[in-house]
């Protein structure tokens, strides 16, 4: 029986962790959920949000090396990168979710900039406070947040649907509540992923 040669081992190990990678990023494509939750955020919250600096990405197969980018061509998971470019977020469903958190939103703000609510690292909203407000304000908070927090739940709920895995809603609520922090206004109160709060 013939061995193989050490580099040929290396070149073999290498295509099959490429090619798990691929299959994992094809089942959940954490980058372009991450980018229509940019889009999402930015537009309920208008320009009052502050958009974050998009780094600079690579493409995925620039890392590869020439030799390697020729194997995959003949296996053909190369193919994968380019399915990973978006999701669908334009069902009826998702589209209706969108605009009622859109309308919502200028009734949420004055809130979040007295302190009262905060964004919370699940991607939901919280209230911190009621100090300050009359019974009626109170009232109009807590209805405010039980009424956003569900349409943001059926949203997270919608998208994993709409592109067939259901199961990774957690995963959308966690990108979601990074885009969220990103774009919220300095002086707004944000949890960070132990808990904590602090002020933007």
């Amino acid at each position: 029986m013939k061995k193989l040669l050490p580099g040929t081992a290396i070149i073999f190990l290498s295509l099959i962790v490429i090619q798990a990678c691929v299959t994992i990023n094809i089942y959940f494509p954490a980058a372009a959920v991450e980018k229509a939750a940019d889009r999402i955020v930015d537009e309920v919250w208008g320009e009052d949000g502050t958009k974050p600096e998009e780094p600079q990405k690579e493409k995925p197969e620039s890392f590869i090396p020439k030799w390697m980018r020729f194997a995959l061509e003949i296996i053909g998971p190369e193919q994968a990168f380019a399915q990973e470019a978006d999701i669908n977020v334009t069902t009826p469903a998702i589209r209706a979710l969108k605009d009622s958190i859109k309308e919502r939103a200028e009734a949420i703000k004055p809130f979040m900039d007295k302190g009262n609510a905060g964004l919370s690292n699940d991607g939901l909203l919280t209230i911190r406070s009621t100090e300050g407000l009359n019974l009626k304000e109170k009232a109009m908070l807590t209805r405010l947040i039980n009424a956003e927090n569900s349409d943001r739940n059926a949203l997270y709920s919608e998208i994993a649907k709409a592109n067939n895995f259901p199961d990774r809603v957690s995963d959308i609520k966690k990108i979601f509540a990074k885009s969220w922090i990103n774009q919220a206004k300095k002086g707004w109160w944000v949890q960070d992923s132990e808990g904590k709060w602090s002020k933007k």
